[in-house]
């Protein structure tokens, strides 16, 4: 039952025994699990797949929880939520292991479970399959990281809000946020929790600055109101530069920009603090160590605030070497040099908003800078690259809603397109674009939907920590394909965001980096997809249970949805 040799993303179980095949994909921080019938349709008493898996070195499996069960079932049981007496009814699953740092295997035993006309369980042939998922996607040169963005939760429930109110774990504003200190009796796993991996990585950066002397950090801030990091910033003293965006709320008097620039001018001196909000914001949210011999940047679509690292489905990519620095560098110092000025013109014709290589070892990615000019514009690009997509497209999109141009048009477009997979999410519902369910339903699927008064075994969720939850900005194209490509960034693919706003954004040509990007995006749309699910049936007041076995024809298995519907069908066979 050995696995097909590792490509560092994915492993296939070779089990010919087992009447299904199975794909493990490598995340970060997560993995995710695609299975798919061998031969025709599964037969009628085929209720789902049990999951079990193994953590590095060790000798025991564990069963992967399912939060819904069959109807009679004894709900105070404790084990009957787990995946062997409550299988899975879908043909893909992500999972968070406990501890994915640990170095090593992960070890995924999945069986296909049956169902007697007695209501008895049995189980088949299993697939195995064993794959790393190491802390780094790539180690010393490019790692990807995401916040956990589960406030709204059922996992969170179980984990900390019985515990404690949001209120004593949260700041109930970002002027507060700088002054704030949680009493939460967990606030220190909790938070931990919903930062996940990317507040983690970030903390680690600026620490392992702070511990070399030779290292000058440059950064770019558009939030700034979280107390670990802006204490970090002020122990780098004179070897910090910031520029702080100062748009909007950002300059009011009591902000939380305002008075970390105050306590950063006092720490590294008035001349190494500067605001700024280029034609529109100063959008950026890096951070740049250069060092004798520590060498890093932090990008992406993480603010360094509250609400960016606890709340909010974000993610930031930690780049390591001389020549990401000596680009975000030079980009820090064009941006720099147009001062408060906030001109246009004196960025957008400097060599930073161009496409440039960041000069990694086996890696294809470069980065750009905004704001550009009409010359180096690349909206219209992105636009022509979404619309050639040949076999997937998975995006992840705030602020679509308001967002014109060449990317929405060709989003549009492609989605009409049956012979290509989409799955989108934005943070409210798109005009002119359907994020289709799964089922091919016109319904948004939107992290607006919160269900507060739903039935067991679901609880009530916390709803604070207000505004948007999904802050992501990525697409991934043919992520399955040898052409698999990621764009990333602060960059909000609009107009504003090309020719106003101080921006980066990243294209990465990398199978690795595009799978975790793929599973982040499915993970978000699982997972608010669930919550519209559950929300509708408490609507009808319905439970949401498992599917037993039919029990004539009349009657579809529960399986039945992903061989009929095209969409679902696709979904099962992709990841598969």
């Amino acid at each position: 039952m050995a696995n097909q040799p590792s490509t560092g993303y994915q492993v296939i179980g070779t089990n010919e025994m087992a009447l299904f095949t199975l794909k493990v994909h490598r995340g970060d921080g997560m993995a995710l699990l695609g299975m798919n019938w061998k031969n025709g349709k599964p037969t009628s008493d085929f209720v789902g797949f049990s999951i079990e898996y193994m953590e590095p070195d060790g000798t025991k499996f564990f069963p992967l929880r399912n939060r819904i069960s069959f109807p009679e079932a004894d709900k105070t049981d404790p084990n009957v939520r787990y995946t062997l007496r409550s299988p899975l009814q879908v043909f893909r699953w992500v999972h968070f292991p406990r501890n994915p740092e640990i170095q090593g295997l992960f070890t995924y035993v999945v069986k296909p479970v049956f169902m007697n006309k007695n209501k008895e369980l049995s189980y088949g042939e299993s697939q195995q399959c064993s794959i790393a998922l190491a802390r780094e996607t790539y180690p010393n040169a490019l790692n990807v990281t995401f916040t956990r963005g589960f406030i709204s939760s059922q996992a969170f429930v179980d984990r900390f809000e019985k515990e404690g109110e949001i209120k004593t774990l949260l700041p109930a504003n970002s002027k507060e946020g700088l002054d704030f200190k949680p009493t939460h009796p967990l606030s220190k796993d909790a938070l931990a929790w919903m930062g996940f991996e990317a507040y983690n990585a970030i903390l680690k950066v600026l620490d392992d600055a702070i511990k070399d002397k030779t290292a000058k950090v440059s950064v770019i801030a558009y939030d700034l109101n979280e107390p670990e990091i802006v204490k970090r910033l002020k122990k780098l003293k004179k070897r910090l530069k910031i520029i702080i965006d100062d748009s909007k709320d950002h300059g009011e008097e009591g902000s939380s920009e305002n008075k970390a620039a105050e306590m950063l001018a006092f720490t590294a001196g008035n001349d190494q603090v500067i605001r700024q909000k280029m034609g529109s914001l100063q959008h950026n949210k890096t951070i740049i160590v250069d060092g004798s011999e520590f060498k890093k940047v932090v990008c992406g679509s993480t603010n360094l605030s509250w609400r960016g690292i606890f709340v909010q489905n974000n993610n930031a990519i930690i780049l390591t070497g001389e020549k990401p620095v000596e680009l975000f560098n030079e980009a820090f110092k064009n941006f720099w040099s147009v001062g408060k000025s906030n001109s246009v013109s004196l960025f957008n014709n400097t060599e930073s908003a161009t496409w440039q290589s960041l000069g990694l070892d086996g890696i294809d990615a470069k980065v750009t800078f905004s704001p550009h000019n009409t010359e180096n514009t690349v909206l219209e690009s992105i636009g022509e690259d979404v619309a050639s997509t040949e076999s997937s497209l998975l995006y992840s999109m705030a602020f679509l809603a308001q967002t014109g141009g060449p990317i929405r048009e060709a989003l549009t477009n492609i989605t009409k397109k049956e012979e290509i997979f989409v799955y989108g999410i934005a943070d409210k519902p798109v005009g002119g674009i359907n994020l289709k369910s799964t089922d091919g339903n016109p319904q948004p699927v939107s992290p607006a939907v919160i269900a507060e008064n739903i039935p067991e075994p679901f609880k009530k969720e916390p709803v604070g920590g207000g505004g948007i939850r999904m802050h992501h900005k990525f697409l991934v194209i043919d992520f399955n394909t040898d052409n698999a490509r990621v764009y990333m960034g602060s960059y909000n693919f609009s107009g504003v965001a090309d020719s106003k706003n101080g921006e980066n954004l990243l294209l990465i040509k990398d199978r690795k980096v595009a799978t975790s990007y793929m599973i982040e995006a499915l993970r978000i749309f699982d997972h608010y997809e669930f919550r519209l699910a559950r929300s509708k049936a408490d609507a009808k007041n319905q439970k949401l249970e498992l599917k037993f076995p039919p029990k004539d024809n009349r009657q579809k298995p529960w399986w039945d949805k992903y061989y009929s519907d095209k969409r679902r069908a696709k979904d099962r066979e992709l990841f598969s």
